[in-house]
């Protein structure tokens, strides 16, 4: 996220001295099973680094982190800040949270599943599945093409242009195919680009996929996703709000930061907000245990089973791109390649990451004080930097 000004950070910080105690890092190292006689000893995650990363928290960054690190050695959990500003008690390291864009992830899985059972030709224009919902105009743009954004098709219309004015619309509810239609809509001709030229990563592509899984399924795009990937890996914490503005069970509440007409900012509670506008593409609430089983299931095949696992680790040859069917590749240098993907809802900020070898993992929930910011959170860059350490 964008760095706050110093005036904003003096002030949280000042607020945030007022009214509370610094919360505690609570922290738990899990042990892996011993190694055999003849097998090396394999080094765990940095666990004072971590540590660090997770010091002083909250801050005007960051109300409460939750992190697990696994991979081969030992794993290593841990928490800290506070469940919320008003009772200053710490983190539920078990806690739920809105995951946003992690759910791209359970989207693709579920659609490569559908692929598997010939219910989906990746190389079908969509148009195909959905004549209503896709216009002629864009009759070429196929199913992959959604998958790894390269689609072309514009971000859909909401209310609202910045932070305050999107409070107010919080509660709106916005419709799957509404937004298609408003996405392909003639006034937003000018601003498409030609199916598979250009990687522009957005929500809409997955908005559509969402419709495609419930076209070919039979079933609602919820049931899709739990009857696939949800109910076979045991993801008992992780399920989709519809229109629900609530996070069901135990949640650690987030924050954001909001100007005020003097000049000055101020915290507000975000932790009830509708996510209709992301449904497909960003609705998923989940823990950091779910997280961690879908990730490791995931590399091993056991989510999307043979050749169509490669679509979740093969970028498109397009200048620039870095994106694949649900995943990202990110190189962390030193030869360390990581594919992940991020998630961003107001008040929290999520990340599932491993490279492909799943010999180090990476899953965590930050909860955000700008969490739509344009930059990283801090407190989520040291959690990457530590995790990922040599």
């Amino acid at each position: 996220m964008s760095p706050l000004s110093s005036r904003t950070r003096i002030a949280l910080a000042t607020a945030l001295a007022a009214t509370l105690a610094v919360g505690p890092v609570a922290v738990s190292q899990a042990v892996a099973a011993p190694p055999a006689a003849s097998a090396r000893q394999e080094t765990g995650p940095d666990a004072g680094a971590l540590r660090e990363a997770l010091a002083g928290l909250p801050n005007a960054d960051t109300t409460a982190a939750l992190v697990r690190v696994g991979g081969k050695g030992p794993d290593w959990h841990g928490s800290a800040g506070v469940h919320d500003l008003v009772s200053g008690r710490p983190a539920d390291p078990d806690a739920r949270f809105r995951a946003g864009s992690v759910t791209k992830v359970f989207t693709a899985a579920t659609v490569l599943r559908l692929a598997a059972e010939g219910k989906v030709d990746l190389n079908r224009p969509v148009r195909h599945y959905l004549p209503a919902d896709i216009p002629a105009s864009y009759g070429t743009v196929t199913v992959r093409q959604l998958l790894n954004h390269t689609h072309g098709i514009p971000s859909p219309d909401f209310p609202g242009t910045n932070p305050s004015e999107w409070y107010e619309h919080r509660f709106d509810v916005h419709t799957p195919r509404a937004m298609v239609a408003s996405a392909t809509s003639p006034a937003k001709e000018k601003e498409r680009t030609g199916p598979g030229t250009v990687q522009h990563y957005t929500n809409i592509g997955y908005t559509i996929a969402g419709l495609l899984i419930e076209k070919v399924s039979g079933t609602s795009y919820e049931e899709a996703v739990a009857r696939r990937v949800l109910r076979p890996l045991g993801l008992r914490d992780s399920y989709f709000p519809g229109g629900d503005p609530r996070i069901a069970g135990p949640h650690n509440h987030g924050y954001q930061v909001f100007p005020k007409p003097d000049g000055s900012t101020e915290l507000r509670d975000v932790s009830v907000w509708g996510t209709t506008d992301g449904w497909a593409a960003g609705d998923l609430v989940s823990t950091t245990a779910d997280l961690e089983r879908f990730l490791k299931a995931l590399f091993r095949g056991k989510a999307v089973r043979g050749p169509l696992l490669e679509e979740m680790f093969t970028v498109p040859d397009i200048a620039g791109a870095t994106m694949s069917a649900g995943l990202q590749r990110f190189d962390a240098g030193g030869g360390q390649i990581l594919w992940l993907k991020t998630g961003g809802r107001w008040g929290y900020n999520a990340v599932i990451a491993a490279p492909r070898d799943l010999s180090r993992t990476l899953v965590y929930s930050v909860n955000s004080t700008d969490a739509k910011g344009k930059g990283m959170n801090p407190t989520a860059e040291r959690v990457l930097r530590a995790a990922f350490s040599r």
